[in-house]
């Protein structure tokens, strides 16, 4: 049988295409035979009467079939409307014999019974013909598919997986597993569906390889617990993609890919506001601040997408900016628009670059993205950190002002709350700068901030780490048990700034929803088991990576949050809330930034962590540095 299905599959079209006409009109001209047989009962009989005809019907046979259009059927896809083209086929064969019996003067010897036999046994013939190669080439009939797997969802989506699956011979799905309890104990295309309440039991009965997720609705909370329980039993977890995924074309239900770990946050990312989206973009002249980085570059693609006139790209990293902009203009040709895109590389405190820039990109909106944000490398590095983070943000803010920009977003971080590293508290002062800026400006330039926690996969977080110590064979790292994060992708994070910044009417502090915290050594365990390894500890001695606890890092807190004060207010978007933050007034501010500024001329760590105690409230500055 085996051998019998590889000499099938290795057959070119047309060869296919000749033996199935072959047996087509073999089979026309047996059945004619057989049908006289079943009327008279007596093979002598049927052989006289239909001797005439047999061979009209062996000729006639793969015509009528070709104009039925069964030859253009692939055997291996047949579906429902084969059947309607089979007894098409069939019905023409059988109206064809009846005509050539009456030219041929046969007609009144033909019982009128026989078109009737002959039209069912034909049509169940040809039908069993293709349906039985069919079986054989989607590895039935001898061979084994030892590759079994589940289908979790037996909706619309799960069906549509079984279809694009059934054809292929690798995998077998054994098992549909679904929560609607109105399909259990029922099958769907042959295939029994379980609760999803018996799920540890259906994959040690099927020896289940792989549980397929075919829930492109189902929050990140819901995937989590079907990775846990799958890899929890050592079956590997592959999903369709999401409905967004679905809606804008990249991809289709029949694909399947590993689960991500932006899957497994447990929060599900809000549709963005399109209104929003444009307000501050679309037909405007727009300049990115460390374009090149990770949220830069994410807000720049989400900018091309918003349409502007022009799309300026700053960052002091050479080839981060090569990078970016190669890409974009990738973006712009591909879109067909006209926007004009300019590029600058330099740096956040070169007043001079900036002056020039603003007014001769005649720049309208600003996204200020520029900063050092890797919490270790910032304590060692304080004074770089305080001039980047803080003088950059105050160089940027004074020019944009100058300029008379109309909007100006800074990218702000949790780690800003209640700091206890020399990064959040620059970040904090940068947000007491612009809030300060705003109250004492003439409204010209509206300036807003956008707080956020930690985004996946960008430069120095902790996901990239674990990826590349998963890939050494481990052991995977983690600071402290109990360390938490709020996380989020890059994409969403980009496109909630854009939407917080259109809603500023000046000096508001956003706070993006990031959702429940995430217990970093969960994230550790879920990234072991997402890449197919398993946990090595006490109680599996056995397993392939272990999780080695090191102690936190200087600045690292055990908790991050996104407010200092309880005052807080809701948005026009469900995502975006609105944060009453204390700050200084310009006027005794500007003073005390002198006193920081000069301390960073002269690279006087000691002062500059003393003066940002000073600046910053609830910032406890560590003079004794971790080298």
């Amino acid at each position: 049988m085996l051998r019998v299905r590889n000499s099938l599959v290795q057959m070119t079209g047309a060869s296919k295409v000749f033996v199935a006409a072959a047996t087509d009109a073999v089979l026309s001209g047996a059945l004619l035979i057989c049908a006289f047989l079943l009327r008279y009962g007596d093979i002598a009989q049927a052989w006289t009467a239909s001797k005439p005809l047999v061979i009209w019907a062996v000729l006639l046979g793969p015509v009528c079939f070709y104009v039925a259009g069964l030859y253009r059927e692939i055997t291996r896809y047949i579906g429902p409307v084969f059947a309607v083209r089979v007894c098409k086929g069939v019905a023409l064969l059988t109206a064809a014999i009846v005509g050539v019996s009456f030219l041929e003067d046969q007609f009144l010897s033909v019982p009128r019974t026989v078109p009737f036999i002959y039209f069912a046994i034909t049509t169940l013939a040809i039908g069993s013909t293709r349906l039985g190669v069919r079986w054989m080439l989607l590895g039935k009939g001898g061979y084994a598919k030892n590759y079994q797997v589940a289908i979790f969802g037996a909706g619309a989506a799960g069906i549509g997986l079984h279809s694009a699956l059934i054809h292929g011979r690798e995998q077998s799905v054994v098992a549909f597993i679904d929560d609607d309890p109105k399909l259990h104990g029922r099958k769907i295309r042959n295939v029994p569906v379980y609760s999803s309440e018996n799920i540890s039991q259906v994959f040690a009965n099927h020896d289940i390889k792989a549980l397929l997720l075919a829930l492109p609705s189902a929050s990140r909370a819901r995937r989590l617990r079907l990775v846990q329980q799958a890899t929890a039993h050592g079956v590997r977890v592959l999903t369709v993609p999401t409905l967004a995924e679905l809606d804008d074309g990249t991809a289709s239900v029949g694909q399947l890919r590993p689960v991500k770990v932006d899957d497994l946050l447990g929060r599900t990312p809000v549709a963005a506001n399109e209104e929003l989206m444009h307000r501050h973009i679309t037909g405007k002249s727009v300049l990115v601040t460390g374009a090149g980085g990770s949220i830069g570059s994410e807000l720049c693609r989400k900018i091309v997408e918003a349409g502007p006139t022009r799309l300026v790209l700053l960052d002091h990293c050479e080839h981060n900016l090569y990078a970016i902009e190669k890409e974009i203009r990738h973006m712009i040709a591909k879109r067909g628009t006209e926007m004009l895109l300019e590029t600058s590389l330099g740096s956040v405190n070169d007043r001079v670059l900036l002056d020039r820039l603003l007014v001769a990109q005649r720049i309208e909106t600003v996204y200020h993205a520029a900063a050092y944000k890797h919490v270790p490398m910032v304590e060692k590095h304080e004074t770089a950190g305080v001039e980047t983070n803080v003088f950059g943000t105050l160089t940027m803010a004074q020019a944009a002002l100058h300029a008379g920009v109309k909007a100006f977003i800074f990218v702000s971080t949790d780690k800003a709350v209640r700091p206890t590293s020399v990064m959040g508290a620059s970040k904090r002062l940068a947000e007491i700068i612009l809030q300060s800026m705003d109250e004492s400006s003439n409204g010209d330039t509206v300036f807003s901030m956008v707080r956020f926690g930690n985004v996946l996969g960008s430069s120095g977080s902790v996901i990239p780490l674990f990826q590349e110590q998963l890939e050494r064979g481990g052991p995977v790292t983690v600071t402290h048990v109990e360390m938490v994060r709020y996380f989020m992708t890059i994409p969403e994070a980009a496109s909630l700034v854009i939407q917080a910044g259109a809603m500023a009417q000046g000096g508001e502090v956003f706070v993006l929803d990031m959702g429940e915290p995430v217990k970093i050594i969960d994230l550790a365990k879920n990234m072991i088991r997402l890449a197919g390894r398993t946990l090595r500890n006490e109680n599996h001695p056995s397993g392939e990576i272990e999780i080695q606890i090191t102690g936190t890092r200087p600045g690292e807190k055990l908790y991050e949050e996104l407010l200092i004060s309880s005052d807080s207010t809701t948005t026009e978007h469900e995502s975006i809330g609105l944060a009453r933050e204390p700050f200084e007034s310009w006027n005794s501010l500007e003073a005390k930034l002198d006193r920081l500024q000069t301390a960073v001329d002269q690279r006087d760590d000691g002062v500059v962590r003393k003066l940002l105690g000073e600046l910053v409230g609830g910032y406890q500055a560590n003079t004794v540095k971790s080298r």
